[in-house]
């Protein structure tokens, strides 16, 4: 499911314009980015956890030239879902 066929289902199922839906779709994408940016949490339950991790610095190697190289530390969005969201998956 691409963006697009998100918002028709949106709209579908909340009963409202398409336009409506796209406003709304938009504002929680741009509230959980927000989020992240933030290094905050954003738990909606029964569904999942949308969180940031901090990934430490290693060594790398380039493949090209196999030269080692240092990949600084950073920090990486994840998702973990719940445990509801896991067993609907799995039926």
């Amino acid at each position: 499911m691409n963006k697009q066929e998100l918002i028709a289902k949106v709209a579908e199922k909340a009963g409202m314009t398409k336009k409506d839906a796209t406003l709304a779709v938009n504002a929680f994408i741009d509230a959980v980015k927000e989020s992240l940016a933030k290094k905050e949490a954003v738990r909606l339950i029964g569904f999942g956890t949308f969180d940031v991790k901090k990934r430490a610095a290693r060594k790398g190697r380039n493949p090209r030239t196999r030269e080692v190289i240092n990949i600084p530390e950073r920090y990486a969005p994840v998702f973990r879902a719940a445990s509801n969201l896991r067993e609907l998956v799995n039926k």
